[in-house]
């Protein structure tokens, strides 16, 4: 008897697992070299900074005065235009946070929910610049249109979209 006959139920397993992980996406197309594609990481590391940066902004507004309040030094231009409307614009930036911190999750994780999360939240921040640059923020709204442009081609990237199952 030869040896291939004697491990051919080792084979014929080894074939239908590899088989299987292919047809349900878990196999050297969703783990394998894709994901080290520049820039992949930076994505999920950029959902979860925005989800953190939506949270702070989040607590802040839901609860005013505390010692928290000294972060918007960074931006007090946004702090006086946010800051009348309170309780109902922290819990958007609750949501907001919570959206962003759901993609990251999804993205990390390869999933196309988290995938298509990011694309929506990145299109938004397009349509929001472009709104911006439209109202006369030409500069603010401009440059947020190259960045967020950018970063939303880089998601529909055939490399990119392909590690998404």
């Amino acid at each position: 008897m030869a040896l291939g006959q004697n491990f051919s139920p080792v084979r014929a397993w080894t074939v239908a697992y590899i088989e299987q992980m292919q047809a349900t996406g878990q196999g050297s197309a969703a783990h394998g070299v894709r994901h080290h594609t520049p820039g992949f990481a930076a994505i999920g590391i950029f959902l979860f900074f925005g989800a953190v940066m939506a949270s702070l902004a989040a607590a802040t507004l839901l609860w005013p005065g505390t010692a928290l309040d000294h972060v918007w030094a960074l931006n007090p231009t946004a702090h006086n235009q946010l800051a009348p409307m309170g309780r109902p614009v922290g819990i958007l930036f609750l949501l907001l946070g919570t959206a962003l911190t759901t993609a990251g999750i999804g993205w990390f994780r390869r999933r196309l929910w988290g995938w298509r999360i990011a694309v929506v939240i990145i299109a938004t921040q397009v349509l929001g610049d472009i709104v911006n640059a439209v109202r006369g923020d030409l500069l603010r709204g401009g440059i947020g249109v190259i960045i967020a442009g950018a970063l939303l081609l880089f998601l529909f990237r055939p490399g990119i979209r392909a590690v998404f199952v």
